[in-house]
């Protein structure tokens, strides 16, 4: 895996992933809504992680910085 996300975009989806974990832990979201934000949470953290998206690698995105 050939990482293509940048610093901007791992602090943005690491956001979004604490703030749908925030709504879930104060019941404004539940449910199926909240299963379905809570998987999608998951994939922002893991993702940021490994610095690498699979939906970017198809459409050759890359939000790195060249060096």
């Amino acid at each position: 895996m050939k990482k293509n996300m940048g610093q901007a975009d791992k602090i943005f989806r690491g956001i979004l992933a604490a703030v749908i974990a925030i709504l879930y832990f104060t019941n404004v979201i539940s449910g199926i809504v909240a299963v379905v934000l809570g998987a999608l949470a998951v994939i922002f953290l893991i993702t940021s992680f490994v610095s690498f998206c699979p939906l970017y690698a198809p459409f050759g995105i890359s939000t790195r910085e060249k060096k």
